[in-house]
């Protein structure tokens, strides 16, 4: 009985111990099957490792993932980590396209990095690993990260000299205004500003006053004066910072120095229109008034305030059409349709008309386009112009009306031998009226109709002749018959200017029959 129960015990303890063996062994079995199954990478280690499948991030270890979080790149994993390593590896790019030939590439950061690097890219079963290793990886504390580590360290030193190299000013303030933090040129400015000997001390000097600063406008321009030189200007531009703002002081020495020739252009304009004797409207794209000068108000009677109301186009001719200064059409439909025509040509540069206005004066109104679809109205006074025309071309009539009245035939030449003027006694007498060709005759085509006309005779090549002499000429005159037998007495006479008078009068019934006439005479003096 007592040998049954120690079997028993015995038996029970194998089972316990087996049971307990079992557990552990089923324990560790799952412990390495998580561990195989946490990553893709083979090897586990503290440096950054990648695993891409083309350009897709297929697995990465913490301090890699860390690597790319700190990239201001914005794309994918892979745009990310090559802007890592490009600058650093020179030729990255190059060696990695052959990665499917040699398996396997080393590379070592260039000696101008401030911490050495290597990087090892292979295949393994179509996929690319990409390791970064670091050659002091063993002298350096457990745990840290230095990879990551020197990320930030680079980052922080181009941050550092792209503020230094900043061809602008950047300060910050504190809530009471002191300068806590400047860059160079910031500082560069606040030190010659300093007495000779003198260094900078704390709180830096404030350059700026801080009324806008301290209300927080942006864009507000200030001028720094200079010890010697000219003065310098400056777009002011802060955001706050906790109690603090961040300033920038942008160089604005261009825009103004623009503005300044903009503003005195403006004003060499404004006296030019001022004085100009030509009314000037200008209006823009919408067609109400922007611009306009002293003389419109004299020639349009339209008063200042209105024309300061910038009324539109149609308001403007309207209030011009109230006070008589535009050519009263038939009815108002047929007003307005010329009106928007009106626009439309000086749209185009196309419209240019003359207005004769119920109180006798003539306006010369042009329209011509702006930029931006702008128009400008011109309006000019030209009556005392159109009156003085007026008169030389009644002038020009009464006196071809007087030569008309002759019964002898007039021709004048001009110093180049043109027909200039002719009466009608001259169209009956040779059968052809000149005047329709003034300008178009010539001496040389007159003489032809003549000699087609009359006996042969050579007082019309002695005419060419005369006509075309230069210097001092005397009168004279000859005869000559024309075909139907009549006896024409001829006259040349220089006049001013070198002009030629030539006047044909039938000669007297008596003198042309005498049979001791001859057909031309020779040349004498008066």
């Amino acid at each position: 009985m007592q040998y049954d129960l120690v079997l028993g015990l015995v038996v029970i303890a194998a089972a316990l111990l087996s049971a307990i063996g079992g557990l552990m062994v089923l324990s560790a079995l799952q412990a390495k099957a998580k561990a195989a199954t946490g990553s893709v990478f083979l090897d586990q280690g503290d440096h950054a490792s990648f695993l891409f499948d083309g350009e897709t991030l297929i697995d990465a270890t913490p301090e890699a993932r860390a690597l790319l979080s700190l990239s201001q790149i914005k794309g994918s994993p892979w745009a990310r980590l090559a802007a890592f390593l490009s600058p650093r590896f020179p030729g990255f790019e190059a060696r990695f396209q052959g990665l499917e030939g040699e398996g396997q590439v080393m590379l070592a950061s260039t000696d101008t990095a401030s911490q050495p690097l290597l990087l090892r890219a292979e295949l393994r079963g179509g996929l690319t690993r990409i390791t970064l290793l670091d050659p002091d990886t063993e002298r350096r504390a457990p745990g840290a990260d230095l990879l990551t580590q020197r990320a930030q360290e680079d980052e922080l030193a181009q941050l550092r000299g792209t503020i230094s190299q900043a061809p602008l000013m950047i300060w910050r303030e504190a809530a009471s205004g002191d300068v806590t933090w400047a860059n160079a040129t910031y500082l560069d400015q606040a030190s010659q500003k300093l007495e000779p000997g003198q260094d900078l001390s704390w709180p830096l000097p404030r350059l700026f006053e801080r009324t806008a600063v301290a209300q927080g406008v942006n864009g507000q321009r200030q001028r720094l004066d200079q010890p010697t030189g000219p003065a310098h200007w400056y777009d002011l531009i802060g955001f706050a910072e906790g109690e603090g703002r961040l300033m920038f002081g942008l160089p604005a020495d261009a825009a103004v120095q623009a503005e300044t020739s903009l503003r005195d252009f403006m004003q060499t304009l404004t006296k030019t229109f001022a004085h100009l004797p030509i009314g000037l409207a200008i209006f823009d794209r919408q067609r109400q008034l922007q611009l306009f000068n002293p003389a419109l108000l004299d020639l349009s009677g339209l008063q200042p305030d209105f024309l300061s109301l910038r009324p539109t186009l149609f308001a403007f001719l309207d209030a011009m059409r109230d006070r008589n200064m535009i050519p009263e059409p038939k009815d108002y439909r047929f007003w307005r349709k010329q009106m928007t025509e009106l626009e439309k040509a000086a749209s185009s540069g196309l419209y240019e008309e003359t207005w004769s206005l119920p109180s006798g004066q003539t306006y010369r109104v042009i329209g011509r386009p702006h930029p931006n679809g702008a128009l400008a109205l011109m309006f000019e006074d030209i009556s005392t112009e159109m009156s003085r025309t007026r008169r030389y071309r009644a002038d020009l009539e009464l006196g071809q009306a007087v030569v008309d009245a002759m019964d002898q035939g007039l021709a004048v030449f001009s110093e180049s031998g043109v027909l200039v003027m002719s009466n009608t006694a001259y169209t009956e007498l040779w059968g052809h009226d000149p005047a329709s060709t003034l300008g178009e005759s010539g001496v040389a085509t007159l003489c032809a109709h003549w000699r087609e006309n009359s006996a042969p005779s050579p007082i019309w090549s002695e005419v060419e002749d005369f006509i075309a002499t230069m210097g001092e000429r005397k009168a004279w005159g000859g005869e000559a018959r024309l075909n139907d037998g009549r006896l024409l007495d001829c006259r040349f006479t220089p006049i001013q200017g070198g002009s030629t008078l030539a006047t044909f009068r039938l000669a007297a019934p008596e003198k042309a029959r005498s049979p001791r006439l001859a057909a031309s005479k020779a040349r004498k003096s008066a």
